[in-house]
């Protein structure tokens, strides 16, 4: 059963539609990802499912309660985690989290009690007397997300909480998730990283405000329509131009290659001439399967004129 329960929310901001008619579920025991460019919702969206803003139309709620009528029976069962670190530089770890248990009645005991199980969860433990800000991104964010946590909430709403953390400190960050998810917490995050994506339950591609398409990650990938090569080549200005002048493809840049879509039934060898003429011969181009990454691009009109010669050719 859905503890999350988001129906045809829209929200505006004067001529600026940020939220369009937008709905979703989150279940308990279960990871939601909301993935979008910036401008696509996600925040709003967040901030109106925590009760922080209001919303022009719709129906938000949690655990059955309604966020806009009932938000001090909704309150204890939300754990959220803003984009922007939010909490206070100037106080160390401890502070914080006292801070926070306070804000949600905690006593001297219960916060005792929970201060210990929150630093072996986190890991922040040798660092209780540290200034908030002089900490890493990563430990940063394990801070926040521990005083979302000081309260054992039902829900966490995190807005792209690893957004510009290493490497290895996002692995940690989604251990924790992983970890709440297993304890039965419903947990809904955005985020720009599709291996992050990939680690959810279901995902949502989210633009101007509106769901483009939901799905588990394999589910997603199935979605894909047409055929992805990889071709081992330069992937300079000039050279992507010409590639999208050829008839029926498109292409995007790769790292250091680039990826060469065609449509479902036009295999790459009815381009090789083509691809000859600009210099890319066959021997560095190979079939490729598309990844979440393909789908989102495809979905958000990344390559409507491709599309268009899609539905002429299929």
């Amino acid at each position: 059963m859905s503890i999350v329960e988001v129906s045809n929310l829209t929200k505006t901001y004067g001529p600026l539609k940020a939220v369009d008619n937008f709905s979703f579920t989150a279940n308990k025991g279960e990871i939601l990802a909301l993935v979008g460019p910036d401008g696509a919702g996600k925040t709003s969206t967040f901030r109106a499912t925590c009760g922080l803003i209001k919303y022009d139309s719709g129906e938000i709620k949690i655990a059955g309660y309604d966020v806009s009528r009932d938000f001090e029976k909704v309150k204890p069962l939300l754990g959220y985690m803003p984009q922007a670190f939010s909490l206070y530089p100037d106080l160390s770890v401890k502070e914080n989290l006292y801070f926070y248990a306070g804000l949600f009645g905690l006593s001297r005991q219960q916060f005792n009690e929970k201060e210990k199980l929150l630093y072996e969860f986190s890991g922040l433990g040798p660092f209780h007397n540290r200034r908030a800000g002089a900490l890493s991104g990563g430990m940063k964010q394990k801070l926040a997300l521990s005083c979302a946590l000081v309260h054992d909430p039902e829900v966490f709403i995190l807005d792209e909480p690893t957004t510009g953390v290493d490497p290895l400190s996002r692995l940690q960050f989604w251990d924790i998730l992983k970890n709440l998810k297993a304890r039965g917490s419903a947990i809904v995050i955005s985020t720009p990283y599709m291996d992050e994506v990939a680690l959810s339950n279901r995902a949502m591609f989210i633009y101007k405000g509106s769901k483009l398409v939901e799905g588990t990650p394999d589910e997603l990938v199935q979605k894909f329509v047409g055929k992805v090569y990889r071709a081992d080549i330069d992937p300079t200005s000039e050279r992507m131009e010409q590639l999208n002048k050829i008839r029926e493809i498109a292409s995007r840049r790769f790292g250091s290659s680039v990826y060469i879509y065609t449509p479902a039934n036009r295999p790459i060898e009815n381009y090789y001439d083509n691809l000859r003429q600009i210099g890319i011969k066959p021997n560095v181009i190979s079939p490729v399967q598309p990844e979440l990454e393909d789908i989102f691009i495809q979905f958000m009109g990344k390559f409507e004129k491709w599309d268009m010669r899609l539905k002429s050719t299929t």
